[in-house]
């Protein structure tokens, strides 16, 4: 069996990140400072640059302060991971695909939709904002016949 994370480049995977995350050039990500040099190439991940600020004189990579920074898995298993979970693969499949554990896989997913959650925006309403009305029973769970006689109450008492 051919497992998806051995068709995807290391490589490539870090020049998506890099231009998704910087597409006017690297920036620190402690102080948002562009003078950045590079400080060579990530030993555990090769394809990955190091960098050092010389504003704040902080060292990063690639990956600091994204999802997919400090997991122990390699940058091209989280964007095969987050690939499948695109298309609603069941962990089990991802797990196989990427031949990983499910745990492993369970936690890269968890990990993955905070990450999603966490950089939307707040939504801000202005203008004119129509709500509609909601009227909630409890306490009937499976009990229609319940819940008509309220309903029913509720009409006639108003």
């Amino acid at each position: 069996m051919i497992h998806l994370a051995t068709l995807l480049d290391d490589e490539k995977c870090f020049e998506a990140v890099r231009a998704l995350r910087w597409p006017d050039g690297v920036i620190c990500p402690h102080c948002a400072a562009q003078s950045i040099s590079k400080q060579g190439h990530d030993p555990t991940q090769r394809a990955g640059q190091k960098y050092c600020c010389q504003i704040c004189g902080r060292h990063f990579d690639d990956l600091t302060g994204t999802v997919f920074a400090g997991p122990h898995q390699p940058l091209q298993v989280w964007i095969g991971c987050l690939y499948l979970m695109g298309l609603n693969v069941s962990n089990r499949q991802i797990a196989q695909e990427l031949d990983l554990n499910e745990d492993d896989v369970q936690r890269m997913r968890g990990q993955l939709r905070n990450g999603v959650v966490l950089t939307q925006p707040i939504p801000v309403l202005s203008g004119e904002v129509e709500a509609e009305e909601v009227y909630v029973v409890a306490d009937h769970k499976g009990h229609p016949e319940a819940v008509k006689k309220k309903a029913a109450r509720a009409v006639g008492a108003g």
